[in-house]
């Protein structure tokens, strides 16, 4: 945890986000403590995924093509890249924050899922 992450009173951190750490009452980013309640939650996945044939496959075809056929099976081998971002932003009364997240076959899904639970819980806490 980052320093002023730390739970508030009694209450536990339930989750993190990035650097925004959620309890039962209360968000805490890095410049401040502030109400659960009232805070709108959003999740954009910016994930991009490119599939191409990895460079070693294309070595080792031309290798072992020249010993046999089965040099060819090597450009079956497809390697995938993510690039991009997953932004988690939050907002509420005086704060708005948001984090990046990278990216990767699950994060988008496990970002929505966070969210998912975040609003859930800003919609029962309880007013401070």
């Amino acid at each position: 945890m980052a320093m002023g992450m730390y739970p508030v009173g009694d209450e536990p951190i339930l989750f993190q986000i990035g650097d925004i750490a959620v309890t039962n009452s209360w968000v805490i980013v890095p410049h401040g403590r502030f109400p659960l309640r009232g805070t709108v939650w959003n999740v954009q996945d910016s994930t991009q995924v490119t599939e191409g044939i990895p460079p070693v496959a294309i070595v080792l075809t031309i290798i072992f093509v020249w010993f046999c056929l089965l040099g060819l099976l090597f450009l079956l081998m497809k390697e995938r890249k993510y690039s991009g971002f997953v932004a988690v932003t939050v907002t509420g009364p005086g704060f708005h924050h948001m984090v990046q997240l990278p990216p990767g076959p699950q994060s988008g899904g496990w970002a929505t899922q966070m969210v998912a639970q975040a609003r859930s819980m800003a919609a029962v806490a309880p007013p401070l």
